[in-house]
């Protein structure tokens, strides 16, 4: 299984998901390839936000140095799944996307009973919060693809 990952900046809820996805698999002994990216540039080339790195630290998930990079059109071919984090990464990815022809694209909280949006922390400033969405639609898909 190939899993993307993508959130407006890819510095703070898309590499949360990246790395708490990459974790929670690991941990079932799943050989998945899973990555994350943006739909803008705002980003590009920037590490992990602080806030992410402080909260995946907090909770003992290892993460590694990156840079954000935004998605590209070879994505959609290469990966399984690419999940967005809330409905504004899917209006742009579907457009970028012409349209989702392969019926790919995801939003994370999709794969729970209540769906929506994960606030980005980078406006709210609640990592918290963020992490308590992303770990509980990380924990729905293996779920579901494991079915």
């Amino acid at each position: 299984m190939k899993i993307l990952f993508i959130c407006h900046g890819n510095i703070c809820r898309s590499t949360m998901a990246e790395f708490v996805l990459k974790d929670m698999a690991r941990k079932k002994g799943l050989d998945w390839e899973i990555a994350s990216a943006a739909t803008s540039t705002e980003e590009i080339g920037n590490d992990i936000h602080r806030g992410t790195k402080a909260k995946l630290t907090a909770k003992g998930i290892p993460f590694t140095s990156r840079r954000a990079r935004q998605m590209t059109k070879e994505d959609y071919d290469y990966y399984d799944l690419l999940i967005g984090m809330d409905r504004y990464n899917m209006i742009n990815m579907r457009r970028f996307y012409q349209n989702d022809p392969k019926d790919k694209l995801r939003l994370l909280l999709d794969y729970t009973p209540r769906g929506g949006d994960i606030a980005d922390p980078w406006y709210t400033g609640n990592f918290d919060a963020t992490y308590d969405d992303i770990e509980e639609g990380c924990t729905a898909l293996i779920e579901k693809l494991l079915k």
